[in-house]
């Protein structure tokens, strides 16, 4: 099932994403159009029922315009605010000190160590809500459970983790 929906995707942005680009060079030029139309492709498959979409491309140019007003407002606010050639010759980086580097060298080592000792469906739904960003729903579907058993896992892991970091 993923990876229908992956070759949809990958098809949909094979015959959308030339008009895309052209579109947004001519709104904010070719140094951000790139940018934009990587936004516009994360966003429409970050929606979880973008399956459900009746003319997937009409929505995409939707999502276009939308981050084209946003990039415009964005940018008339800079312009409000900062001044081209006020930036300071040079900023210093505030130096970290070795203890607090080592401190979080080892909680981030704590850490890794109590999600890979969580049970494998625990780590399984753990993952897929932290780094990819899936909602229970999605995970629930993935991995063949209710969205409880989801939540039951997503607690035991939070519990472990925390308990980690304690």
């Amino acid at each position: 099932m993923p990876d229908q929906k992956s070759d949809r995707f990958r098809e949909l942005f094979r015959r959308n994403k030339r008009a895309l680009l052209d579109y947004f060079k001519r709104r904010v030029g070719p140094e951000n159009a790139s940018d934009l139309l990587q936004e516009t492709f994360v966003r429409a498959i970050r929606r979880d029922e973008f399956e459900n979409v009746a003319d997937p491309p009409a929505f995409l140019k939707q999502i276009a315009i939308n981050l084209t007003r946003d990039f415009a407002r964005r940018r008339d606010s800079e312009a409000k605010y900062f001044i081209p050639g006020d930036a300071p010759e040079e900023i210093e980086e505030p130096a970290v000190a070795p203890d607090a580097l080592y401190e979080t060298e080892e909680l981030a080592r704590r850490l890794m160590e109590a999600i890979e000792a969580l049970p494998p469906k625990c780590r399984q739904a753990f993952v897929m809500r932290r780094f990819e960003d899936l909602g229970h729903e999605e995970i629930a579907a993935r991995m063949g459970v209710s969205r409880n058993m989801v939540e039951k896992h997503l607690r035991l892991a939070m519990e472990r983790c925390r308990a980690a970091l304690d």
